[in-house]
């Protein structure tokens, strides 16, 4: 189909124009003091620098795809986002993960975030300094987090990132697959006494969470562990607390999260408790601070100078 975009077409003719030419040529130095390619094609925001100059990308074809953005609406529906309109129509959702690490008290739900946050940084923070123990006493020593897609993926990506700064008495596993070996590689190496279970699913009804949450409950519970002594080894993270009630987690157990948040971005949420967990409530806090710095720069910077917007429009241009 063709693209009706003017900017579009000017972008065809534009790689005809330099189809042919050769990367390393642009590497050349115009002088000695004119800045060098990597120099001019190096672009930073939120504390991040991306190196673009290794791109066949020109000046013009930035400056292309700046306009391509510009006109296919990409500011618009940028700013519908951050302010909290349905941008989601499958669903009829808003997506505000953004809400999640913003700081201004305006900031939609931001009494309700603080607040869940606050419990979160209460219950990590007693798991890390021992005072949060398994039900004969011991310290937790394992996390095993159960969830799939974004409520294992963003979560295990973080913990492995950043494991040089994760607390070394505390050893952070992650499953996923609804084969038993996932799990069994997981459980045949820890104390059960020494061990809490964090089941992430927005609806907790989720085929693979579940079948991993009942075995593990199955786990403790055939290891010695009473039925009543569970809600010292189970937390559950949900947009739908009264199925985490019903599976059998206690209701001081449950932390929420939100059906405006999309799974893929949902780590900042109550899905990263095995984050804080790992690497303590400060350092999130660090984490959210320097997400809200690249939302800022998202929202505010030019798009020729845009990083989320330049990386997104060179996938476009290849």
């Amino acid at each position: 189909m063709t693209n009706p975009l003017p900017a579009w077409s000017a972008l065809q003719t534009h790689y005809e124009q330099i189809r042919d030419e050769r990367l390393r040529d642009w590497f050349a130095p115009a002088n000695d003091t004119a800045p060098t390619r990597a120099e001019r094609f190096t672009f930073t925001g939120g504390g991040l620098a991306a190196d673009l100059s290794k791109n066949r990308i020109t000046d013009a074809t930035l400056n292309l795809l700046a306009q391509l953005a510009r006109d296919a609406g990409v500011e618009v529906r940028r700013d519908a986002m951050f302010a909290g309109e349905i941008v989601n129509p499958t669903e009829g959702r808003a997506a505000l993960h953004t809400a999640l690490r913003a700081t201004g008290l305006d900031a939609p739900f931001h009494a309700q975030i603080l607040a869940e946050r606050a419990k979160m940084a209460k219950f990590a923070d007693a798991v890390r300094s021992g005072a949060w123990t398994g039900y004969t006493g011991k310290r937790i020593r394992h996390v095993v987090n159960i969830g799939i897609g974004g409520s294992d993926l963003g979560p295990k990506m973080v913990v492995h990132a950043l494991q040089h700064l994760a607390a070394p008495e505390i050893r952070s596993h992650f499953v996923s697959n609804v084969d038993g070996a996932d799990l069994w590689r997981v459980i045949e190496h820890i104390d059960p006494e020494e061990t809490l279970a964090i089941i992430v699913s927005k609806t907790f009804t989720t085929l693979e969470t579940m079948t991993n949450a009942r075995s593990m409950r199955d786990w403790f519970m055939q290891n010695g562990c009473p039925e009543s002594a569970l809600a010292k080894h189970f937390v559950g993270v949900s947009a739908n607390p009264a199925e985490v009630v019903k599976f059998g987690i206690a209701a001081t157990n449950v932390f929420e999260m939100w059906d405006w948040v999309g799974g893929r971005y949902s780590l900042w949420s109550a899905v990263g408790l095995s984050i804080m967990i790992a690497i303590g409530s400060a350092q999130f806090d660090e984490l959210l601070a320097g997400a809200h710095d690249m939302d800022q720069h998202f929202r505010e910077a030019p798009l020729e100078r845009n990083l989320p917007v330049l990386l997104g429009m060179i996938g476009v241009w290849y």
